[in-house]
Parts: C-alpha cells; sequence; structure tokens
C-alpha cells in the first residue's frame, strides 16, 4: 500500500465565543469561521482523515508521506520528527492521527485496539473556561460553585477550575474562594482540581497549593511559567497535592522526560496534539517506566483511544472548555455523532468503528465547501 495524495477539506461552519487578549476563551456571539479536514488517499482506496491541519501540513506530507507505505508510522514519524522545529509539533499530530485512522479503516478496527486495548470507557469530568466578569458566569466564587453542582447533577465524576487569568485580575485568594465554594458545594465525594493562573509567584502558588492540600483537591495545575522546571521541583518539595505537568510548553515527550528525572512533576501531562498518537504513547511508557500518571490534555476522537489503550492510568477525559453561557456542543455540524457524551454513570465509550471513528456528515462538509 503506498499513499497516493493528501489533501486538505476547508469548509465553512459557524462558532460562538469571544477570545481575550491572553488568548482565553469565554462565552460570546455568533460567528462565521472555518473549519478543515486533513485526507490521505492510497493506491488501495484505504483513505485516513483527521480534523485539523494547515497549509503546513498539507506541504509536510506532500515531501515526507506522499509514495510511502502509510502502515510504517514510526518510520514516518521518526522522518517527521527529523524534519521538524518546534512550530510543526502540531502538524505532525495531525499527519500522524490521520495515518493511525487510515491503519484502523485498513484492519477493521478501532485505533485503541491497534493500540493494544485497555478499557472501553474513561470517567470525565468537566472542565470550565477561565474566570469572567459576565454576570452569572464564572464572576463570583459562587456561581463556581453553582456551576459545578449543575455539572454533578449531570453525571460528571469529576470538576475542574480555570479560574481567572490575565487580562482579568489574578488573584490566588479569590482563586482560593472559589475553590472552597465548590468544595463546599459538592462534598467531598467529587474529585476536585486547579489549572491556575499560568504567572504566579512562588510565594503565590505555594499559598494556593496549601489551601487546596486542605480542601483535598486531586491535583494541581500549572500555577507558574513552566520555563522555570526548576521553580516546580521547589514547589513540588514543599507540597503534598500532586503537581501536573509540563501542559503547555514544548518538547515532545522529551521535556516530560526532564520534568520526571528532575522531581518537577507528579503526574505527566500530554495531547496528541504534540506530535500526534506516536508521540503521545512514547510519553505513557515513559510514565510506565518511571511509575508515573499521565493525564491527557484536552479531548477528541485521537486523546479518547490512547486513553482507551493505556496501560497507566489516564485516570479521566478533560470535557471543556464549558461554561454556564455556552453550548460546547451546538457547533460541530459536520459531525453526525460526538464522542463527548457521557453516560448516566459519567464515562465516556471508546468509538467502535474502524480507525477513530469520525462520523463525518458529508453533505454538510461537501455543501459547505470553500
Amino acid at each position: 500500500m503506498k499513499v497516493t495524495d493528501v489533501e486538505l477539506i476547508t469548509f465553512a461552519c459557524r462558532a460562538a465565543g469571544s477570545v481575550d487578549s491572553h488568548g482565553h476563551g469565554h462565552p460570546g456571539p455568533e460567528y462565521d469561521t472555518r473549519a478543515s479536514l486533513f485526507h490521505i488517499s492510497t493506491d488501495e482506496g484505504v483513505d485516513g482523515y483527521c480534523l485539523g491541519g494547515s497549509n503546513t501540513t498539507l506541504h509536510l506530507a506532500r515531501q515526507l508521506v506522499v509514495g510511502e507505505d502509510p502502515m510504517d508510522r514510526e518510520r514516518l514519524w521518526q522522518h517527521m520528527h527529523d524534519y521538524r522545529s518546534s512550530h510543526i509539533d502540531g502538524d505532525i499530530g495531525v499527519i500522524d492521527i490521520a495515518l493511525w485512522d487510515l491503519a484502523g479503516r485498513a484492519t477493521g478496527l478501532p485505533v485503541y485496539k491497534l493500540l493494544g486495548g485497555s478499557r472501553e470507557k474513561v470517567p470525565a469530568y468537566a472542565s470550565t473556561m477561565c474566570g469572567d466578569d459576565l454576570p452569572g458566569g464564572l464572576d463570583t466564587p459562587e456561581h463556581y460553585a453553582d456551576y459545578a453542582e449543575q455539572c454533578v447533577s449531570e453525571g460528571y465524576r469529576g470538576f475542574k477550575l480555570h479560574t481567572w487569568m490575565l487580562p482579568y485580575s489574578a488573584d490566588v485568594k479569590r482563586d482560593l474562594a472559589a475553590c472552597a465554594a465548590v468544595r463546599e458545594r459538592v462534598g467531598p465525594s467529587i474529585d476536585l482540581m486547579l489549572d491556575a493562573h499560568h504567572g504566579y509567584t512562588r510565594r503565590e502558588a505555594l499559598y494556593l497549593g496549601r489551601g487546596l492540600e486542605e480542601l483535598d483537591f486531586h491535583w494541581y495545575e500549572e500555577p507558574m511559567y513552566e520555563g522555570s522546571m526548576s521553580s516546580y521541583v521547589w514547589l513540588q518539595e514543599q507540597l503534598s497535592i500532586p503537581l501536573v505537568g509540563p501542559e503547555t510548553i514544548g518538547g515532545l515527550f522529551h521535556n516530560r522526560a526532564e520534568w520526571i528525572v528532575n522531581r518537577a512533576t507528579d503526574i505527566s501531562r500530554y495531547s496528541p496534539g504534540h506530535g500526534g498518537i506516536t508521540a503521545m504513547m512514547k510519553c505513557v511508557h515513559l510514565c510506565e517506566a518511571f511509575n508515573v500518571g499521565l493525564e491527557a490534555h484536552g479531548g477528541g476522537h485521537a486523546t479518547l483511544h490512547v486513553l482507551c489503550a493505556m496501560g497507566i492510568p489516564g485516570e479521566y477525559y478533560e470535557l471543556g472548555l464549558l461554561h454556564p453561557q455556552h453550548d460546547y456542543s451546538g457547533y460541530s455540524p459536520y459531525l453526525n455523532t460526538r464522542i463527548d457524551r457521557i453516560d448516566s454513570e459519567g464515562y465516556l465509550h471508546a468509538p467502535q468503528a474502524p480507525g477513530l471513528g469520525l462520523d463525518l456528515s458529508w453533505d454538510y462538509i461537501n455543501k459547505h465547501r470553500v
């Protein structure tokens, strides 16, 4: 089997929301936008797809993947990695995910089974948008508690706060007040997590972490700039609550190895967006070797398949970003079926269709193709 062609299918759609000056999303009005779908074709009529991609993805795939055997995923990943810069990890990820989808379609197996298969369902936690000043939104500790109570009533087994970040006023005391209000409202049996403002000082991060310990929070994410690994080493030495990271800094699984061996993290953090499923599974095995957990950053088909293939926690699927004034599920008409619907016990189930299980609405895509 050989790859004969690659293409980027771009189509119009609608979205809702706004982005503040520091890149954080919030509820907002609807607007017109475009989405993309990366497509790999072969000489045997088997295709692979991944939502997302750019012209850079297309250029890279034309250079390094067309004419190759798509089943040689490791060799192709190493070739792309040798070519890479930090700017194309996401493009490598899209290509690699599409290659895994193609392999699943060729063999008739869902990706998580190709990866080895460990479980068929994963519990989900509700992950909020960042704090804001929208009345009735996420503007006060009480409104965080209201929303946490709503999410628990819907079946979520955990709840993660993203609290106020710049350009809003970041304040450890207000963050801690929101965490305390949520804990009081949902009780002791719900796992709670915090992803704080990423620019706190060591002193502020320590103050917040000690407060979270008293509230029996499940983990604590990114209260300081991740470029300073030594700051996290220092913080971990002061706290008993598990620290999760790194998340936003680059370096693929290589950087996660540095954090593990330097004892900067209790639980590692990874996403298929960082170099694809192949790269994430390398990080999974790295963490397993050091007896360290790994929590997935964000969601999506590829993430769910990796979580269902992992032999170590991955304890949760992150479902978000959620907000009481935003319908996160209302803007994907290019999918006939969504995978991020929790069941009555708060679980998401792995798609059983071959490949990623993308249930694409080709009628919609072709009608709105750009």
